[in-house]
């Protein structure tokens, strides 16, 4: 089967469903911005794109099962396929938002936190009983962190869906997603010491730069967006109301640690491709880096909704722009290779 035509095929990344994260969280920034059109556009957009992205790695399933598990068993993209459980997430979420239907989010959620467990603990047994691994220069990169995005969007999920249960229930609802919360607080701890002494103490070239670094920023905004609804629901559970003024303190430096990336990634990018003069050509990693865009400015516009910090509307503005202007850029850059592909095939 390796042929020309599905050569394609036999390269997708797992990392493919950052295409859906980044849509989603984009389609709801414009929401939030009462971009309607837009939002509601990318939306349904979204749906199409979560269909495609499947059949595609159902396709690669069944004709490459043996690059598909090595792309599980690698150090460098095992944990990419983290990011179907925080693509199907985000698309609850929107239909929360758009249409109110719980229904297919509460499918979604179960289905999200079954792939949760499945690829969490088999990815990081599999990592753990190699009997060959790479070193930390070439086996740890930004696409680590889309362990703490899945995990925090499993929190978010279930905050939103909770009007649709017995408040009998909230407590339970209520402490998972906290827990979810705080676990994902934590393994950004580890993750981020790794990252940190690389970035400072391994030499890093340009190449070696990828988009999905932004989700050293993004893993600490959906940390902030989780944080944020917790906040909001503490009057329906008693154990969130308990912990209220821990909720805020640890949102606030979720929100602080994120913001504090920014600059040093916009330096980062300019050393890299106009000091280094690396190209500027599209991969699925640049989805990697809309998603944080489009999620810092939800997580923001949340906390300032839940700790009324209104200060901070110039901040949710700039960075909905942003992640407006990045996501047609990189959508372009899709399309364009589309278009090549089918034209040259």
């Amino acid at each position: 089967m390796d042929t020309k035509y599905h050569h394609p095929l036999k390269q997708l990344s797992p990392a493919d469903f950052a295409i859906i994260m980044a849509t989603g969280i984009v389609s709801i920034a414009a929401h939030n911005a009462n971009y309607v059109l837009i939002a509601k556009s990318l939306f349904y957009l979204n749906n199409l794109l979560y269909g495609i992205v499947w059949l595609l790695t159902l396709l690669k399933l069944f004709f490459y099962p043996r690059q598909l598990w090595a792309d599980l068993y690698s150090h460098t993209s095992g944990l990419s396929f983290l990011s179907l459980v925080a693509a199907t997430n985000v698309l609850a979420v929107q239909y929360i938002l758009f249409y109110q239907n719980y229904q297919v989010a509460v499918v979604l959620w179960v289905v999200a936190i079954v792939w949760w467990v499945l690829l969490t603990y088999l990815i990081f047994a599999i990592f753990t009983t190699k009997e060959k691994k790479p070193d930390l220069a070439h086996g740890l990169n930004g696409t680590w962190l889309l362990a703490i995005v899945a995990t925090q969007s499993v929190a978010v999920l279930t905050t939103f869906i909770m009007p649709y249960f017995s408040t009998s229930i909230h407590t339970e609802l209520s402490f998972f997603a906290m827990s979810m919360w705080l676990w994902g607080g934590m393994q950004y701890i580890w993750m981020m010491t790794l990252i940190f002494w690389r970035y400072n103490f391994v030499h890093m070239g340009p190449d070696e730069l990828t988009p999905p670094y932004w989700i050293n920023m993004g893993a600490m905004a959906i940390s902030t967006l989780s944080g944020s609804l917790l906040i909001e629901h503490s009057p329906e559970a008693a154990v969130l109301q308990s912990l209220l003024p821990f909720l805020k303190g640890f949102t606030v430096f979720f929100w602080a640690s994120a913001t504090w990336w920014i600059p040093l990634l916009i330096l980062l990018g300019i050393w890299r491709h106009f000091i280094k003069h690396y190209p500027v050509r599209y991969t699925p990693l640049f989805w990697g880096l809309v998603f944080p865009l489009g999620m810092y400015a939800v997580a923001t516009d949340q906390l300032n909704h839940a700790m009324q910090f209104n200060f901070l509307e110039p901040f949710v503005q700039i960075a909905t722009y942003a992640a407006l202007i990045s996501w047609l850029v990189t959508f372009y850059g899709l399309t364009h290779q589309v278009i090549r592909w089918l034209r040259y095939r």
